[in-house]
């Protein structure tokens, strides 16, 4: 499961959108607190994550500190953690700090993420 994880944390590192996408299940949910709605799959934030493109966006870092794996069950797994990510945007350059969620489940043999959330991190300091 800790190999899933670090896993989708390198592909969104390195701005690898297949290989991100891939590590979640086509109907995994997402919550972020930069958007006004959930996506009630992959394929939403996927189309979602395409128009942000067509605007500039890309990930051009990202680290992942204080992670965290709880085991529930045998095929469920909550992985938390803290985001630091340099991103391009329509607006140029900027440093997030956020706190993240994200459910796996063991799906054929596969850890997936089945739900993702995302929240600023009150701790986090740009520049620092």
């Amino acid at each position: 499961m800790n190999a899933a994880a670090r896993e989708l944390v390198a592909a969104f590192a390195t701005h690898d959108r297949e290989r991100y996408f891939d590590s979640f299940a086509s109907n995994a949910t997402f919550i972020f607190y930069s958007s006004d709605r959930i996506f009630q799959n992959r394929q939403e934030y996927e189309n979602e994550w395409k128009e942000w493109e067509a605007t500039g966006f890309k990930v051009l870092a990202c680290s992942s500190l204080n992670g965290s794996v709880t085991v529930l069950t045998h095929d469920v797994a909550v992985f938390t953690h803290q985001v630091r990510t340099k991103l391009n945007t329509a607006e140029g350059v900027v440093d997030t700090g956020e706190r993240e969620t994200i459910v796996f489940q063991l799906l054929d043999g596969k850890w997936l993420g089945v739900h993702e959330h995302l929240s600023l991190d009150p701790t986090f300091v740009e520049g620092k």
